[in-house]
């Protein structure tokens, strides 16, 4: 079953109608309990290949069974779990002859790693008291609805909704809210994705082929600017049918995405890309850390120096946890270096022009509207370790002059920050007509009308067309 195709959507409002034959909680928890695990085996299809991932949920409770009963020894079971995950996942610094020699299941590994570790590290730290018995945390962690690709959702979130004696209210202008997200979800996924896609495929064929500079120039530019949109229409896309579909069963998903291109830097950018992996790094990284530091530190200049360093570690985590080969880890090193040289802009520039004046400064019209170019620009630039493999990225690069890869960087810029700009322009515009006293664009029936036409044209490409959409990214994390 694909994670965005009719079948799944159609599981998914199964599943939503049946789970609302009872408003009892008991009710709700064996329908998505059940729910999950027939996903799971038309996932997996044989039973043996989830073993593995069996023993790694087992493993993850036995450590929080402990520390429930005053373990006080947290971050030897965290470790553990830690090392478990990159045996399992077959990360290529581990000798080859030590892993598992058959197939088995690791979709949605990833995301279970991150709901195992806040249970443990909330629970360890004592920052959780409540029980968490087996069903409890086999819902949480198995629900079908975040199982492949999030979003990361806290327990106490989830345990919230899941488990009210009243469960959420889902009147019809939320349920007709939700089949609307379900088809922009759709349709971003099963259309703009697969445009995108064959964007991005014939860029990097046009590249690598024999042809004229200005002809490989156009590649180099489609190639650098096709990427971080199928990226976000494909990942958004799938989130955004899950949150509806959690939604019509009464569980309230956080949200993964807030407009991230409209983002003027790479700290903001981080703040509205995948938000839910952002947060849960800084919880239980960056926070930690750069307190440990701070107290063994007592300069403030130094103390800054430091937050710099934070998030270079903690965002070079995310391109550990995104890959298990080389090409992850530098896809790593560039974003937190990216943080890192952000923070010290910030700081560089506080120091030099003033608080006050450096903030009239990033809320420059024309400031934010390069910062917004360059942010994408630099996304950009960083996926090339994300979707390729090193002799591809090294063929890719080596097509082209150096100067022409600045040209086609330069080039890329300008375009990003004059369309990104035009583009907040233009949506402020269409928000200021009001009727009825709320934005016309955002109205009950503009919604309507927008959803139909999306539903429409994702029909015509993905079944009179016959347009299979490409496989959602995040399956591989």
């Amino acid at each position: 079953m694909d994670t965005a195709s009719f079948q799944f959507v159609a599981y998914g409002l199964a599943i939503a109608i049946i789970s609302n034959l009872s408003r009892s909680r008991v009710w709700r928890s064996v329908v998505l309990m059940v729910a999950s695990l027939v996903f799971l085996g038309l996932v997996a299809q044989n039973v043996f290949v989830l073993l593995p991932l069996a023993g790694f949920l087992l493993l993850g409770y036995f450590g929080l069974a402990l520390l429930e009963r005053g373990w006080s020894r947290p971050f030897v079971w965290i470790l553990l779990i830690i090392l478990v995950y990159v045996w399992l996942k077959q990360y290529t610094f581990l000798p080859a002859r030590s892993f598992l020699h058959f197939s088995y299941l690791t979709l949605g590994l990833s995301y279970i790693l991150f709901r195992v570790l806040h249970l443990l590290i909330d629970h360890g730290m004592g920052n959780e008291q409540r029980h968490v018995g087996l069903g409890a945390y086999l819902l949480y962690t198995l629900n079908f609805t975040t199982f492949v690709s999030g979003p990361i959702q806290r327990y106490d979130e989830f345990a919230r909704d899941q488990y009210a004696s009243e469960p959420v209210q889902l009147g019809a202008r939320v349920v007709g809210a939700q089949l609307e997200r379900i088809v922009r979800g759709f349709f971003k996924v099963n259309v703009l994705a697969m445009l995108f896609n064959m964007v991005r495929v014939d860029a990097l064929g046009d590249l690598l082929q024999a042809g004229p500079p200005w002809m490989k120039f156009y590649a180099a530019f489609r190639l650098a600017v096709a990427y971080p949109l199928f990226l976000y229409a494909n990942f958004s896309g799938y989130i955004d049918i899950v949150i509806a579909l959690a939604r019509l069963m009464r569980v309230r998903l956080p949200e993964n995405f807030d407009r991230p291109f409209e983002a003027s830097s790479v700290l903001d950018f981080w703040n509205r890309w995948h938000i839910t992996l952002s947060r849960w790094l800084k919880t239980y990284v960056y926070n930690p850390l750069l307190l440990t530091l701070m107290r063994r530190v007592s300069s403030r200049g130094m103390q800054q120096l430091l937050g710099v360093l934070c998030y270079f570690v903690t965002f070079f985590l995310i391109g550990i946890w995104h890959g298990r080969t080389s090409e992850f880890v530098f896809f790593g090193v560039l974003t937190g270096a990216g943080m890192a040289l952000n923070k010290l802009w910030q700081l560089g520039m506080t120091r030099a022009l003033g608080r006050k004046q450096y903030r009239a400064l990033a809320n420059n019209f024309f400031y934010r509207g390069f910062g917004r170019g360059l942010n994408f620009v630099w996304f950009a630039f960083t996926l090339f370790w994300f979707w390729g493999r090193w002799p591809e990225i090294k063929r890719a690069f080596a097509a082209l002059s150096l100067a022409h890869w600045v040209e086609a960087w330069l080039a890329a810029w300008l375009c990003a920050a004059a369309i990104l700009t035009l583009w907040e322009w233009l949506r402020a515009v269409l928000l200021s007509i009001r009727s009825g006293g709320e934005p016309l664009l955002t109205s009950r029936y503009a919604g309507v009308v927008y959803a139909s036409a999306l539903g429409l044209a994702a029909f015509v490409v993905t079944v009179l067309l016959n347009q299979p959409a490409p496989g959602i990214v995040y399956r591989a994390f």
